[in-house]
């Protein structure tokens, strides 16, 4: 990782999101969002803080707690506080998830391309997770880590690349969640690490959500989200799609087919394991590349 400042990466980039109705985006703030923003940015100078206050940044957290000032700001110091414990603000240089070739077919999660907004797509196949076995060449705090790690390495390098390459800020991800072959076994094996997963993402990573497939949900499994509908956020639930095993043409709405791998129904062709470990997307691409360098790998290769 480059020494170059948050400052520079952030000038490098697009920093207005495109345009939207929605309001609490950098494209469209009301005149009060503007002053609740500016009030929280000069709260967290006065306590210290000086990294991590632009203003996408700032309106995330505004945006997760419904642009109430003492909610945000007790979200964004608990966050600073995590990331110091939990070793976040370097762990792009200090942690290395050399097992991941090990792990990732126990346990598929990786990026592949683009969405049709510019988003990167994360791919979870929790459908083929053995965590018994995973446990026996990793655990669950490092497994934990990884999340952190690709975190940053999503807001530090794939992010910007998807802006430049958009032409406009692009702050959130599209995830695809795999169910094939879930079992109520696998579930309870996984459900710790999953709840864990879940927190890191809510707490510390707000509004990264963009999209999310649930693809190849088992039969009842929409009706039993019904049941938890009502316990959401209806912003949240309105970015969840489940869907069953014909799932190709929604995804095709959402993923242009030369970025949708095969095995989904795209025409992106890759085998499981260039999948896995091969990260492909604009933050590979040298013209998207900016100050920050291209996108590191969590593991060492030869």
């Amino acid at each position: 990782m480059t020494s170059v400042t948050e400052e520079e990466i952030l000038a490098s980039y697009p920093q207005i999101n495109a345009p939207t109705e929605q309001t609490g985006y950098t494209c469209n703030l009301t005149d009060e969002q503007k002053t609740t923003l500016a009030h929280l940015k000069v709260s967290l100078e006065a306590m210290g803080y000086t990294d991590r206050l632009d203003e996408a940044t700032l309106l995330r957290f505004l945006r997760a707690r419904k642009f109430d000032l003492f909610k945000a700001q007790e979200m964004f110091v608990n966050c600073e506080k995590w990331r110091k414990e939990f070793g976040v603000n370097d762990i792009l240089t200090t942690f290395h998830y050399d097992e991941k070739p090990l792990v990732a077919s126990l346990y598929p999660q990786y990026y592949h391309k683009t969405d049709k907004d510019g988003r990167p797509v994360y791919y979870e196949e929790l459908g083929k997770v053995d965590l018994t076995k995973m446990l026996t060449i990793t655990t669950q705090e490092r497994m934990l880590k990884n999340l952190a790690w690709e975190y940053e390495s999503m807001t530090r390098y794939r992010l910007p690349a998807c802006s430049r390459k958009s032409g406009y800020l692009v702050e959130t991800s599209c995830t695809i969640m795999d169910l094939k072959g879930i079992t109520i076994s696998a579930i309870s094996q996984v459900s710790a690490y999953v709840r864990e997963a879940s927190v890191i993402g809510q707490n510390y990573y707000p509004e990264r959500m963009g999209k999310f497939y649930l693809i190849n949900a088992p039969f009842g499994f929409a009706t039993a989200f019904r049941l938890f509908k009502p316990f959401l956020d209806p912003v949240t639930v309105a970015k969840i799609s489940i869907l069953g095993s014909s799932y190709s043409k929604e995804l095709l709405k959402q993923i242009p087919p030369n970025n949708l791998p095969t095995k989904f129904g795209g025409q992106s062709e890759a085998t499981d394991e260039e999948l896995y470990l091969n990260d492909v997307g604009p933050w590979r691409e040298a013209k998207y590349i900016g100050p920050e360098g291209e996108a590191p790998r969590v593991f060492k290769t030869n």
